[in-house]
């Protein structure tokens, strides 16, 4: 049986001050912050990551934050517009939301469907599309009430140098489904086959190369179901012709790695073990968690890393 991905992950993406980022996606739009950790290869940087209240697979945006991040240029070899799923009926709720907070929003139409695009503080492209689909936010926080909280992924819309050779990746590699092209011919969209995470659309025509950096995303994680397909998707890749790095332990998953030939950097991460397995359920996000080789470092990582604050925004508390 050839094997297909259910569909994204988590999307990873630079961003610059630690509070304002925790600020947006916690205070903003109402995500649980479920781990703070840091960049395992630097980790003089934070790892954060928002979701739903378990952060399950489908749900997790996480940032490499840092004060001191350039910024980065949308374009050609990156995820251009990343989209979240929100309950049917509910973005007129979230468009005077993201207007309470001064956030510009526009309201555009792709394959017959309303998306609220706006940006975060950094410039990172952003999307909210109501669909029934998906198991509804058991999270609620500040102005967000659980029953009009963001599910998680509705999907994304890719950018790629070269988008016939993205959509070959997707299609022959990863399994997804081609569902149409957008009436103006802009976009091809794709369907994996989870109910979160599942709706790809990839620019028809090739965009020119974008600059990593605050506002950008630098991979998108595609869902392996454990390590054993994780070991067979690894062995599909290579024998695809591309280059895979080894199996890497991210503590909370595992990964691999490679850059399709549109220029986009993707991981396919396991579903287990999840955010869970080094503090409860009803703790995640509370504290600095390290994997155990970085342990011993603690206070040198910790005196080096911005202190922060998950709080309900002054425009809540009014």
């Amino acid at each position: 049986m050839t094997q297909r991905t259910a569909g994204i992950h988590h999307i990873t993406a630079f961003a610059s001050d630690p509070q304002a980022n925790v600020d947006f996606y916690s205070g903003v739009l109402g995500l649980r912050l479920v781990k703070v950790t840091v960049n395992f290869d630097a980790p003089d940087i934070y790892h954060f990551y928002f979701g739903d209240e378990t952060g399950k697979p489908g749900t997790a945006m996480t940032f490499f934050p840092h004060r001191s991040a350039r910024r980065g240029q949308v374009g050609g070899g990156q995820v251009g517009c990343t989209t979240f799923i929100v309950p049917p009926g509910t973005l007129d709720f979230w468009e005077k939301r993201l207007g309470k907070f001064r956030i510009p929003v526009e309201r555009t139409l792709r394959f017959g469907e309303t998306f609220l695009r706006f940006q975060d503080h950094d410039g990172l492209q952003l999307e909210l599309v109501a669909r029934a689909e998906g198991p509804a936010s058991t999270w609620s926080f500040g102005g967000v009430p659980a029953d009009k909280a963001i599910k998680g992924f509705g999907g994304a819309v890719l950018y790629s140098r070269a988008p016939g050779e993205t959509l070959d990746v997707l299609e022959n590699l990863l399994g997804l489904e081609r569902v149409g092209t957008s009436d103006d011919g802009k976009y091809v969209r794709l369907q994996a086959r989870a109910d979160l995470g599942q709706i790809i659309d990839v620019k028809a025509e090739a965009v020119p190369a974008g600059l990593g950096g605050a506002g950008t995303v630098h991979h998108i994680a595609w869902r392996a179901d454990n390590k054993a397909d994780q070991e067979r998707w690894r062995q599909r890749v290579l024998t695809a012709g591309f280059d895979v790095t080894p199996i890497v332990d991210r503590k909370y998953f595992t990964s691999i790695y490679f850059r399709e030939r549109g220029g986009i950097l993707f991981e396919i991460a396991t579903d287990e073990p999840g955010f869970a397995v080094d503090e409860p359920v009803e703790a995640l996000g509370q504290k600095l968690m390290l994997p155990p080789w970085l342990e011993p470092y603690r206070e040198r990582i910790t005196a080096g890393l911005d202190p922060f604050t998950v709080r309900v925004l002054e425009e809540d508390r009014a």
